[in-house]
């Protein structure tokens, strides 16, 4: 079903792709912010902090020079744990083969299987499974006598290096996050960085124990899901997270491959539901690491995954190590565009119109319960007037979003004064990103808004508007809902 009244050339699912040794250079990220990047992942599970500080600023200034909010996402490496190394030839696992595994860091054989976590021994079972590198070679603990554990691979391949190791994140004694998370965190937001993601999160906990100011004073917190238990405690992770990310490599491991689909789409219809923006991350366009275009498997599972109404999507070894970054950006940004035209918009309505529940009773939710109560009617309204615009004035960005659950089609323009909110809306779906000169009082900002939209070109005279404020003085919620004709 094809939405009527959305442009073609419409892209409003967001493209967050991860920078590296492909693209870490000026011209190459010129290129893929003017091919439709709209965020940056700086993965730091590779590469020293001194070079990601770099690449950071590198960003910032290209971002200021092309006029693009582009948002900037620090992705902490969180427990990783890895193999010791297999040398440079590496070795090859044949399905069926006895391996031994043991805590250590000197070297890893065919035979015996070195792994720097030194709490191995105490937690693994009989029957749990290990993977290493992405999942794709699977060994089967079948003995634990004590010094050691005995294994067999179930699905073999080749290793090298010192790939990592995937434990069940039940059976882990690391906490998240690490000390070296939070030396990290620390550099990342003397620097300005928008928002941070925490990995192999298990429940809402973790995240506070992040410790940064509430967004947008700090960085908007995006709560990794790749763990059993982190599915398990998903409402109360939705809550106290800023945005969430579908980590559907390692979560591939914890759960059955069967259930991941499954998995995905119950994720994101509970962040949706809650106004937190969804990422959908992982394997996307691989093969784009070597080819020029996907997969026809890849531009269907990108096309689903915008239709399961992702916020973002997510660019991994893609854009960081492969042949043409900007070309990848490109592909996914028509890709998106197009899935997008094809929304099924009522289909959309009536599933979060069933899952909308509003804030949780109380009078300290009492702000939210407003916010979600006017933004619910802001739509709406759009819908019944054919509004050109729903013009957002936001202090944080939380009535944008709460918007944009309902993937109207009537584009979002959101006004805010912090250029930090500006570049934290650039994960969420549909929203534009628009400077407002400061907080006044909310007759003003209108005026200001209304203005800046008509000089940029999305109103025009006589064109009717749909307008959310609450950001005057003294007011903590969205509590104005005007419908406006441009004069």
């Amino acid at each position: 079903m094809i939405a009527s009244g959305m442009h073609t050339t419409e892209r409003r699912t967001k493209i967050l792709a991860t920078v590296g040794p492909a693209s870490d250079s000026e011209p190459v990220l010129r290129g893929m912010i003017e091919a439709g990047m709209d965020a940056v992942r700086l993965n730091l599970s590779h590469g020293t902090l001194e070079e990601a500080l770099t690449v950071h600023q590198r960003i910032r200034t290209l971002a200021a020079e092309l006029d693009r909010p582009v948002g900037t996402l620090v992705d902490l490496p969180g427990p990783k744990i890895r193999a010791a190394s297999f040398g440079r030839d590496g070795v090859n696992l044949g399905d069926g083969q006895r391996v031994r595994l043991e805590p250590g860091q000197e070297g890893s054989t065919g035979e015996v299987i070195q792994v720097d976590y030194p709490d191995l021994l105490g937690g693994i079972e009989v029957g749990d499974r290990i993977s290493f590198g992405d999942g794709g070679i699977d060994l089967e603990v079948t003995g634990a006598p004590g010094d050691r554990l005995e294994a067999v691979v179930s699905h073999g391949g080749s290793l090298t290096g010192r790939p990592g190791v995937h434990v069940p994140s039940e059976r882990l004694s690391i906490s998240t996050p690490t000390k070296e998370d939070l030396r990290i965190l620390d550099a990342f937001v003397e620097a300005g960085v928008d928002m941070v993601a925490l990995s192999f999160v298990r429940s809402a906990h973790d995240l506070r124990r992040l410790g940064t100011e509430p967004y947008p004073r700090g960085p908007l917190v995006v709560a990794k899901i790749e763990t059993r238990a982190a599915v398990d405690n998903l409402a109360a992770i939705v809550e106290a997270a800023g945005a969430v990310m579908i980590a559907r490599g390692d979560l591939g491991i914890e759960c059955s491959i069967e259930e991941l689909p499954h998995l995905q789409k119950h994720i994101i219809r509970e962040c949706i539901a809650g106004g937190r923006p969804a990422i959908t991350a992982t394997q996307m366009l691989e093969s784009m690491v070597r080819t020029a275009t996907p997969t026809r498997a890849e531009a269907s599972d990108v096309a689903n995954a915008v239709f399961d109404g992702s916020s973002a999507v997510m660019l991994s070894g893609e854009t960081a190590t492969g042949n043409d970054p900007v070309n990848v950006v490109a592909t996914m940004a028509r890709l998106c565009a197009r899935a997008d035209e094809n929304f099924d918009v009522e289909g959309w309505t009536r599933l979060v119109s069933g899952l909308r529940s509003g804030a949780p009773n109380g009078a300290d939710n009492q702000d939210l319960r407003i916010t979600d109560t006017m933004t619910d009617a802001a739509w709406r309204v759009a819908r019944e007037v054919d509004a050109s615009a729903i013009v957002c004035l936001t202090r944080t960005g939380f009535t944008v979003r709460a918007v944009a659950r309902y993937r109207p089609r009537t584009p979002i323009l959101g006004f805010t004064p912090d250029e930090r909110v500006r570049r934290q809306l650039s994960i969420s779906w549909g929203a534009m990103p628009m400077p407002l000169s400061g907080f006044a009082d909310t007759e003003e900002m209108v005026r200001e808004a209304l203005e800046t939209a008509r000089a940029e070109g999305h109103v025009r005279n006589g064109d009717v508007v749909v307008v959310l404020a609450g950001v005057g003085r003294g007011s903590r919620t969205t509590d104005v809902l005007r419908v406006i004709q441009i004069a």
